[in-house]
């Protein structure tokens, strides 16, 4: 499509008097010493086809009929060399250019395109050709610096010097060619005159025709005034402008056809003023162009190509393209148009080539598709289109290419579809892609009547049957790939009668039986085998040798062992390999490690041994995960990019592992080693892994602090250090991680706080996971702030004070948003199916009580967990807005208050647990609304009232309730009247002198001789030792000082740290009866709380009460300066950090 009128009429007309001239020197003898000239020049070119074999020295040889040689056809002189080669990399000419040429005074054309002359510069001497009018020397492999006496050819008209070895210092030579027309530098560096280079090509005014394609070329000049107005051909594709595209493009009055791929352009596409009546083709793909088509466009009826794909254009297809009836290509490919394909588009019968993958185009294609009667290529793959395939695509008789893959329609049958494209003859369509269309039904015989197809992609449906053996009649197929469907029997031997075919993928079927050599025996052209996730049995001889030289190998879950098959060994290409679950066994062969292999999955097998240094492999995937290996770890190369070895018996310390400094820093971006017998200190030399994009090192024995040197890792997205036996506080230096997505560092010991600057540090964080750890204090504010945050476990630890109300700051946990796999995508740049193979991503949680590992969890599943800590207070009514839960579990905390009574509104949870704490009041009515809820726990509280009789509650057992004073199925107490009034505050919180955060008790205790006239008198204490004792005393009661004071102002100071080192589970039921402000009241579990007793400098005397003993939170006791007698109780110091 690139090539326009005038320039193949250039073309047409030189060819034309090339043709003419040979025919006319039929009788015109060459000029002696031309002939001369040119044997010489022969003899210092390598030319191994021997496409020169007619320049012979005989006298009676006429130069003007030999190769490449025209002579004028009157006088004689050579004035044409057409050395360029017509088959690449076969008979390409070679070696130096001798100056001998400058002998031929009258050449006029020169081309020695696409040789090989290894880098060979281009001859300074070539300047000094004064009669040339047409050089050409592209991709002929010349090298170094383009001379700047080509300058000197003021009669050059066509320039050509395209090629990747060639640089200039600076083009300003270039201005002396003023009759130049054609001027090509594609892959020529000109960096160095990035500065100028539109300036000196701006001064050619002949200029017909500029292409600069890759020449690294980085800014655009201002160009005031503009002279190449004969400017047809613009293509500066593949530099690196990254600005805007400059308004003088649009106005070259006479520009035919414009290319600006790749060039880095952002913003919207400029104004023009719509007098380039002459242009026909615009190219401005792979781009950062946004907004939307612009309107000017429009108004070029005539266009014939318009190719916008690869950019950021979004809306709707503007109705004014509609006018553009005379285009023939239309490629909108990788955009955010969002319509439907508008009807006026099935009326443009000139198109011949209609691109719109890659969008997000919905709604059905509509039957006047048929109208597109000149469509050759249709690609709408990748789209949200819905419905039936219509039957019209059968009325597209030139049709070729088919690929609408991967959209949303409506369960068809692929027999259906065959039907109507046979309408004008299967044999013309070359290629089939319907990969992820929904298709059913089996793949017929009648796919053998398509015999020209080259390429046919049928994955990700839900064909079934057996494959058909008229597969084998598609003698011109190139690509087959069927994986991921629902195919059984075995595998027909007619698949090795296809010739052609390079790829084929029958991977995840259900095909069996044997496989053997015959399925093989004409692929000689096979270089990619997959046939992962089937049940057949590969049976070859073992000194056999295949047709074919593969780079792709997958047999996984084939029955291949226990040997490894030797011809593996003789595919000397092969690059990729995947034998997991075959059942090898034994060491691996040490050619694996010899050979040119970079990808190599051997998972899941009974493979033991020890594995040798991998320092010297090739290797840049490594998979060896769930084996028996044992030894230490294999020191690697700094090719390895991901390594896999999970799951295996390597033992001993990591530290000679992580500080191998040989070949220099380490490349790797995953590392899987997790559930080995590893030991010991993770050593501090993460300064050589910077590469590091996933670390897991979960389930081992390692030992010690998180070294600081993890603070290199800038790059890290995934940690994992789960069960291990890791301490100390979490390091500092992990804030500069800001990329972490997920954090599991549960069953450790790590302690101290939860670090404040958490919610800054990681900010795209969507997993953190601290359970069974010894952390302790509040839970800060500043965790507000992980907007991104899916999933949270903070469970069994010793956290304190409150739930903050401000984690309904979780937006993650709160908006409803299709999974997807942006994250993994942007992980490692590509797309997510491949990284799949290279590490799967996942999170094990406490799931409706059971320990569960989820795979790709951080777009499944949002889940909070704050359970067994000793967190007191409400519940927060913020909470009910994170409706996105899945699973919230509060339970064994000391949460008071109500059950919020919006709670309903976490319509999408499925697991709930609010047991073992002290909620009072009535099951909220809008749990009623909780229809997916399917694990409940609201036992042990002091809940009260009747269970809503409505909803998901009513398919829970007895369990989910008890231990409140709750009524109604399905506990067995019925709700009398006088029972379904909950408790007030007074009952379920004890007696109402404390508020939500402080209380003060001050007691008016008269001054006394003894201990117990001062608990007998004042204070009344019974012990009453029952296990169901009074309401609970527990609202407020967090850190807090009661002090109590005789009317001689001598202070008794009583510390009571409620909770903060003794769970839940061991309270006693004790209670303890005070006369406070003239009025007894009860309260329970309250002595056994005291921490710290301080009753000295009185005048106390008696024994010290074995009933002392009893206060099990005790930590300091002073009963110093007293007139105490008898002896100290046995069992007082066993909890006693002081006693005086």
């Amino acid at each position: 499509m690139r090539t326009v009128l005038l320039h193949t009429l250039l073309t047409i007309a030189t060819i034309t008097t090339s043709i003419g001239s040979c025919n006319g020197n039929l009788g015109v003898p060459c000029i002696e010493s031309e002939k001369q000239a040119l044997l010489i020049f022969k003899q210092d070119l390598k030319d191994p086809s021997n496409r020169l074999s007619s320049w012979v020295a005989q006298e009676d040889s006429n130069c003007c009929n030999w190769a490449g040689v025209v002579c004028h056809y009157s006088t004689g002189h050579i004035y044409e060399l057409h050395l360029d080669n017509p088959v690449a990399s076969i008979s390409s000419l070679g070696g130096k250019i001798n100056p001998s040429l400058l002998n031929l005074t009258h050449l006029t054309y020169l081309n020695l395109s696409n040789n090989n002359f290894q880098g060979t510069k281009i001859p300074g001497f070539f300047g000094s050709l004064k009669s040339l009018t047409h050089l050409d020397l592209s991709e002929a492999s010349f090298g170094g610096m383009v001379p700047h006496q080509l300058g000197n050819l003021s009669s050059l008209s066509h320039l050509f010097l395209g090629g990747d070895g060639l640089k200039v210092e600076n083009l300003r030579w270039i201005s002396g060619l003023s009759r130049l027309e054609h001027l090509d530098m594609s892959g020529v560096n000109l960096s160095k005159a990035s500065d100028h280079w539109l300036l000196v090509t701006n001064m050619l005014p002949s200029l017909v025709e500029l292409r600069m394609v890759y020449c690294q070329l980085h800014s655009i000049p201002l160009l005031p005034i503009v002279n190449f107005t004969s400017l047809a051909i613009l293509d500066l594709s593949r530099n690196e402008f990254s600005s805007f595209i400059p308004g003088w493009v649009f106005s070259l009055r006479n520009l035919v056809s414009l290319y600006l791929v790749g060039c880095g352009f952002q913003g919207p596409i400029p104004n023009s003023p719509h007098n380039i009546t002459s242009l026909r083709e615009i190219d401005l793909s792979r781009n950062f162009l946004n907004l939307t088509i612009p309107e000017w466009l429009f108004h070029y009826k005539h266009l014939t190509l318009l190719d916008l794909g690869y950019n950021y254009l979004e809306g709707p297809l503007p109705d004014g393209m509609m006018n553009m009836t005379g285009l023939k290509v239309l490629n909108l490919k990788v955009n955010q148009f969002n319509s439907t394909i508008p009807e006026w588009l099935y009326s443009f019968n000139h198109l011949e080539s209609l691109i719109l993958s890659f969008n997000n185009f919905r709604g059905e294609i509509s039957s006047s598709i048929g109208k597109l009667t000149s469509i050759i290529n249709l690609e709408l793959k990748h789209n949200l289109l819905v419905g039936k395939m219509p039957k019209s695509l059968g009325n597209l008789c030139k049709l070729m290419v088919l690929d609408l893959s991967w959209n949303r329609f409506t369960v068809g049958r692929l027999t259906e579809i065959f039907e109507a494209l046979s309408v004008c003859g299967s044999n013309r369509i070359r290629s089939l892609s319907m990969g992820s269309c929904n298709l059913s039904g089996q793949l017929t015989e009648q796919v053998g009547t398509f015999t020209n197809l080259s390429v046919l992609y049928l994955s990700h449906n839900s064909l079934s049957g057996p494959i058909p053996v008229s597969l084998g009649n598609l003698s011109c197929l190139v690509t087959l790939d069927i994986s991921q469907n629902q195919f059984n029997g075995t595998l027909p031997e007619s698949i090795g009668q296809l010739k052609m075919l390079k790829s084929l993928n029958i991977s995840h079927n259900s095909l069996e039986g044997l496989v053997s050599e015959v399925h093989f025996t004409c692929l000689t052209t096979l270089s990619s085998f997959l046939g992962n996730g089937n049940s057949l049995m590969l049976n070859t001889s073992r000194d056999w040798t295949p047709p074919f030289q593969l780079h792709d190998l997958g047999l996984d879950s084939w029955h291949i062992g226990p040997e490894f098959p030797m011809w593996i060994q003789r595919q000397v290409q092969l690059q990729n390999l995947s034998l997991s679950s075959t059942g090898l066994s034994g060491p691996i062969p040490n050619w694996v490690w010899n050979s040119s292999l970079v990808f190599l999955d051997l998972s899941r097998n009974q493979l033991h041994g020890e594995i040798q240094c991998l320092v010297a492999s090739q290797l840049s995937i490594i998979d060896l995960s769930s084996n028996q290996f044992n030894g230490s770890l294999p020191l690697i190369s700094s090719n390895v990019r991901t390594l896999d070895l999970s799951n295996s018996s390597f033992s001993g310390s990591v530290t000679s592992f992580f500080c191998d400094t040989r070949n220099g820093p380490k490349q790797l971006e995953v590392l899987h080693l997790a559930n080995n017998h590893l030991v010991g200190r993770i050593p501090d030399c993460w300064m050589n892994w910077k590469s590091l994009k996933i670390v897991n090192l979960e389930d081992n024995k390692l030992t010690g602090n998180i070294p600081s040197s993890m603070g290199y890792l800038l790059d890290l997205r995934s940690l994992h250090l789960r069960n291990n036996q890791l301490s100390g506080e979490l390091p500092l230096s992990l804030q500069n991680c800001t990329k972490l997505l997920v954090v599991d560092l549960g069953l450790n010991k790590f302690g101290g706080s939860l670090p404040t600057w958490m919610g800054k540090s990681f900010p795209d964080l969507m997993v953190l996971n601290l359970r069974s750890n010894k952390l302790q204090g509040d839970i800060p504010y500043e965790l507000c702030d992980l907007a991104n945050l899916r999933i949270l476990d903070i469970a069994n630890n010793n956290l304190s004070g409150t739930i903050p109300r401000c984690f309904n700051r979780f937006l993650a946990m709160s908006t409803m948003t299709e999974a997807n796999l942006t994250w993994l995508k942007d992980l490692f740049g590509i797309d997510p199916s491949v990284l799949d193979k290279l590490y799967k991503e996942y999170a094990v949680l406490i799931f409706k009580g059971i320990e569960l590992r989820f795979s790709k969890i951080p777009f499944l599943l949002t889940s909070m967990d704050v359970s067994a800590n000793i967190i007191s207070g409400e519940i927060p009514e913020e909470l009910t807005s994170l409706n996105a839960l899945i699973a919230l579990n509060l339970s064994n905390n000391l949460l008071t208050g109500r059950i919020p009574s919006k709670i309903g509104n976490l319509d999408q949870l499925e697991a709930l647990d609010l047991s073992k704490n002290h909620l009072f009041g009535e099951i909220p009515a809008s749990t009623t609304r909780m229809t997916f809820l399917g694990h409940l726990n609201l036992s042990y509280n002091n809940l009260a009232g009747r269970i809503p009789e409505s909803g998901q509650l009513l398919t829970f057992d007895e369990s989910s309730f008890v231990g409140n004073e709750l009524c109604g199925p399905p506990l067995i107490k019925n709700c009398s009247a006088s029972k379904v009034t909950p408790p007030t505050v007074d009952q379920q919180s004890g007696y109402d002198l404390f508020d939500d955060k402080w209380f003060y008790l001050s007691l008016e205790l008269g001054f006394v001789v003894g201990f117990w006239s001062i608990l007998g008198s004042l204070l009344v204490l019974a012990l009453q030792k029952k296990r169901a004792g009074a309401p609970s005393f527990t609202k407020g009661l967090a850190a807090q000082t009661i002090q109590f004071k005789t009317f001689l102002s001598h202070p008794v100071i009583i510390f009571l740290v409620i909770f903060h080192s003794m769970p839940f589970e061991r309270w006693y039921e004790d209670n303890a009866v005070m006369v406070t402000k003239g009025r007894e009241v009860q309260y329970s579990k309250i002595l056994t709380l005291v921490k710290s007793m301080d009753i000295s400098a009185n005048i106390i005397s008696g024994e010290i009460p074995e009933e002392l003993t009893s206060l099990i939170a005790l930590q300091t006791l002073n009963l110093s300066n007293n007139l105490l007698t008898g002896r100290i109780p046995s069992k007082i110091g066993k909890s006693l950090s002081w006693v005086s």
